[in-house]
C-alpha cells in the first residue's frame, strides 16, 4: 500500500563538499534507513570535487592545468560536461563567463595563499585569449586539448553541478520529491507532499548580517545566487568580491550587488549568475532573455531595508 503524506516525516541529509557542506531536504517514512542513500549522495559530490577542485593537486583539472599545450588530455565524463558548459556559456555570453581565470583568482588572494601584488599586475596586463576558443574539447573521445596558455577555474560553475550530482542520485533511486543545496545553489525536484514547491529565501546583499530580501518556490527548477557581499578579500583597504571580470583579469567592479538565476539545471543558473555579474544589469537581462532564464538584480539600494 503506497505512503500518503501523513505517512512522511521532513528528513534532511548533508555532508562536506568543497570546503562547504552540501544537503538534500526530503520526506520519508520516520524509521526508513536512510544511510544508504547519503552515502551514494557523498559519493556523487566527492566525485565532483575529486574531478573539478583547485585546491587539490591531484584533482583531473589540475592534471588538465599541467598539461603541455597541444596534447590531447583523457578526463572524467563528469568534468567533461562542465567544461562543454563552461565554453557554451563563455560564448553565449561575449566572454563575461570566462574558466581561465585561475591564475587572477590566485593573484587576488581567493585560493589558498594571500594576494600577491606582483601576480596582480601580471593577471591585469597579461593577454587572455578566451578558453572556448583555446580550449578543444572531444566528447566522443573524452578529452580536452589546450591551444593556448590558460590556468582553468571552475569555481563559477562546480557548486551548480554539484547540486545536479546530487539530484542525479535522488532520481535515480525514484525520489520524486527533494530540494539538493550546495551553498547558494540549489535545486528542487517535484513538491513538497502538500503540493506546495520548496521555499528558497535569497539574501538581501548586506555583508554584515544574513537577512530575508525575497522568496522563491522551487518546483523542478534550479536557483543559483553571485554576489559581492560573502565571499571577499581585502586588498589595499578595499574589500573585493571573489567573481573575476576577464577584461581586467581583476575583481569585478561597480557592478549588481547580487544575481539570482533560476534555470532547469543549476550548473546552468550558476554560471549565468557569474556572467551577469560582470555584464551588468542591462546587458545581462538582454543575455537572460536570450537563453531563456529568470533573474533577479539586487543593487546597492537592496543591501539594507527602505
Amino acid at each position: 500500500m503506497p505512503k500518503t503524506s501523513s505517512d512522511l516525516t521532513r528528513r534532511t541529509l548533508n555532508g562536506p563538499t568543497m570546503g562547504t557542506r552540501w544537503s538534500v531536504v526530503l520526506y520519508a517514512p520516520e524509521g526508513e534507513d536512510l544511510a544508504p542513500l547519503a552515502a551514494a549522495l557523498q559519493q556523487a559530490v566527492d566525485e565532483v570535487d575529486a574531478q573539478m577542485s583547485t585546491w587539490r593537486a591531484d584533482s583531473d583539472l589540475m592534471r588538465l592545468n599541467a598539461a603541455p599545450l597541444d596534447v590531447a588530455v583523457p578526463l572524467p565524463a563528469r568534468l567533461m560536461t562542465v567544461l562543454s558548459e563552461a565554453l557554451e556559456i563563455g560564448r553565449l555570453s561575449g566572454g563575461a563567463f570566462e574558466i581561465a581565470m585561475g591564475d587572477a583568482v590566485a593573484a587576488w588572494g581567493f585560493g589558498p595563499a594571500p594576494a600577491d601584488p606582483a601576480a596582480i599586475r601580471v593577471a591585469m596586463t597579461r593577454p587572455r585569449r578566451p578558453s572556448f576558443e583555446g580550449l578543444e574539447l572531444d566528447r566522443a573521445a573524452g578529452t580536452a586539448c589546450k591551444r593556448a596558455e590558460m590556468v582553468l577555474d571552475l569555481s563559477g560553475i562546480a557548486k551548480g553541478y554539484g547540486v545536479d550530482a546530487l539530484v542525479e542520485v535522488l532520481a535515480a533511486r525514484g525520489i520524486t520529491r527533494a530540494l539538493a543545496a550546495i551553498d547558494g545553489e540549489l535545486r528542487g525536484l517535484g513538491t513538497q507532499p502538500d503540493g506546495r514547491g520548496w521555499a528558497v529565501a535569497v539574501e538581501r546583499p548586506d555583508p554584515a548580517l544574513r537577512a530575508v530580501h525575497s522568496v522563491f518556490e522551487l518546483h523542478d527548477i534550479a536557483i543559483a545566487t553571485s554576489g559581492d557581499y560573502r565571499h571577499r578579500v581585502e586588498v589595499g583597504g578595499r574589500q573585493l568580491s571573489h567573481t573575476m571580470d576577464p577584461r581586467r583579469g581583476a575583481p569585478v567592479l561597480g557592478g549588481p550587488a547580487s544575481v539570482t538565476v533560476l534555470a532547469a539545471t543549476c550548473m546552468r543558473a550558476d554560471a549565468v549568475a557569474s556572467a551577469l555579474m560582470v555584464l551588468g544589469e542591462a546587458a545581462g537581462r538582454a543575455l537572460a532573455g536570450r537563453l531563456g532564464v529568470e533573474v533577479l538584480f539586487l543593487t546597492e539600494a537592496d543591501r539594507t531595508p527602505a
